[in-house]
């Protein structure tokens, strides 16, 4: 008798550290879902505002996720067409290429753009900078941070010159470019002309709900599991 008021003592024991558990992070996941929820209604915000200067090389430092990506900003300066980088891309429209150019602005300081999307029947052209123009342009699109390393699966190779991330700061130094920004500017380009621009995804998973509502349950299963217990005692 005194053993099995032992070991119920210890599962009813365990089973409060487990509801503590479970409840904390059930309300962890509901503060989570407060900040994406916040999150996503400043993106969308910020991705509607008005368009601002990029950036300059002095305020470069203060550039971050939170106050700066996916804000709408123009720049001007001249294409370095020779040193354009092919980025793999899996997209809407298919399989292919981001056209990553670099700009010289007039400060001497360069800026990546991603110029859209080519499919893979338009490296040769897009690689030789066919679509990418001469003269001074401004561009127009939403502000992303650099993607260093490489993709999912694979990793950069700036020494063949594959890529599979957004990473300017390893084009540049491929390029011998310096000083580079460490962001680019996905272009918003009109039309269906290459490159295919206004493709960024702008998409957040949420489901800190259903996350918090698991976690709840679990907790609410083990309250039951130790009513049951003292029940039958």
């Amino acid at each position: 008798m005194a053993r099995r008021r032992f070991l119920a003592f210890v599962f009813l024991l365990l089973a409060a550290l487990a509801f503590a558990g479970f409840m904390s992070l059930g309300v962890w996941q509901i503060k989570r879902l407060a900040w994406k929820e916040d999150l996503i209604a400043r993106i969308d915000a910020r991705v509607h505002a008005q368009a601002v200067v990029a950036p300059a090389r002095e305020e470069w430092a203060d550039v971050t996720h939170a106050s700066h990506e996916y804000r709408p900003v123009t720049v001007t300066g001249h294409y370095r067409p020779e040193a354009v980088s092919l980025v793999s891309a899996a997209t809407e429209a298919g399989q292919g290429y981001w056209v990553m150019a670099p700009l010289q602005r007039a400060d001497g300081s360069w800026l990546y753009i991603n110029q859209g999307f080519v499919p893979q029947s338009e490296r040769k052209p897009a690689q030789a900078g066919e679509f990418t123009p001469q003269g001074e342009v401004t561009v127009t699109g939403l502000l992303r941070l650099s993607h260093p390393g490489g993709g999912v699966l694979r990793d950069n190779v700036p020494a063949e010159n594959r890529w599979y991330s957004r990473d300017v700061q390893a084009m540049a130094a491929r390029q011998s470019i310096a000083p580079v920004a460490p962001f680019f500017v996905d272009e918003a380009r009109a039309g269906e002309a290459l490159p295919i621009g206004g493709l960024t995804v702008i998409q957040f998973r949420n489901n800190h709900l259903v996350y918090a509502i698991t976690w709840f349950a679990l907790a609410l299963g083990v309250v039951l599991a130790g009513w049951l217990v003292q029940r039958h005692r």
